[in-house]
């Protein structure tokens, strides 16, 4: 992948109220423009693979083009409200994914995203 995108200039980047706790800092790459370019080319075959296949479902709202957390929002509302006047019982249950990528096992995530017949290259 590194031949697709092009080398990137490491840094580490921090919160800046939190300089003196060591795990508030991250790693950052500062990649090319050719190689972003080249990133959102993949991107977009990538987006659209997944959507020419169904392999995402049409009612996912992360990290999709377009769609948000405002707009996950709206659509669940609006499910809310025909269930409540159908006169449907209605629970609601918030999770917070938010750490999950930072705990994942690389190895499982591959093995899942090889399930979506990306070439292997871009995975």
């Amino acid at each position: 992948l590194e031949k697709i995108i092009g080398n990137g200039k490491n840094a580490t980047g921090s919160n800046k109220d939190k300089k003196d706790d060591p795990g508030n800092y991250k790693p950052v790459i500062f990649t090319s423009v050719p190689g972003k370019v080249k990133e959102k080319i993949i991107l977009g075959d990538i987006e659209k693979h997944l959507k020419d296949n169904t392999v995402i479902d049409h009612s996912h709202h992360g990290f999709m083009r377009g769609k948000s957390f405002l707009s996950n929002l709206i659509s669940s509302y609006d499910e809310v409200i025909h269930l409540a006047e159908r006169g449907k019982p209605v629970d609601i249950i918030f999770l917070d994914f938010s750490k999950t990528f930072d705990t994942i096992s690389h190895s499982i995530l591959l093995e899942k995203m090889s399930s979506t017949q990306l070439d292997k290259h871009i995975m």
